[in-house]
């Protein structure tokens, strides 16, 4: 599913314009990525919890000449299901 998708799925459930909807799902996405850049978590029950980790900085390998490069620290998002997900998903059927 796309955002655009997302966005016609709740103007369609919700009997509201797209732009609406649009607002919508855009403030939510920036209220996650502002609470992941302060370092806090974003908990939405029965879905999942959104975190940042911490990767060190480390010396890695160019794949293609062999050299070594120096990979700086960063800090990266994590997106960890909850139960309820992982449940919801397994009761359906591979397609």
């Amino acid at each position: 599913m796309t955002k655009m998708e997302l966005v016609e799925k709740i103007a369609r459930d919700f009997d509201i314009t797209k732009k609406e909807a649009e607002l919508a799902v855009n403030a939510i996405f920036e209220a996650i990525v502002e609470a992941l850049d302060r370092g806090d978590k974003v908990e939405l029950r029965g879905f999942g919890v959104f975190k940042v980790r911490k990767k060190n900085a480390r010396i890695g390998r160019n794949p293609r000449t062999g050299e070594k490069v120096e990979v700086p620290a960063k800090v990266v998002p994590y997106f960890k299901p909850s139960k309820e997900l992982k449940a919801a998903l397994l009761k359906r059927k591979p397609t």
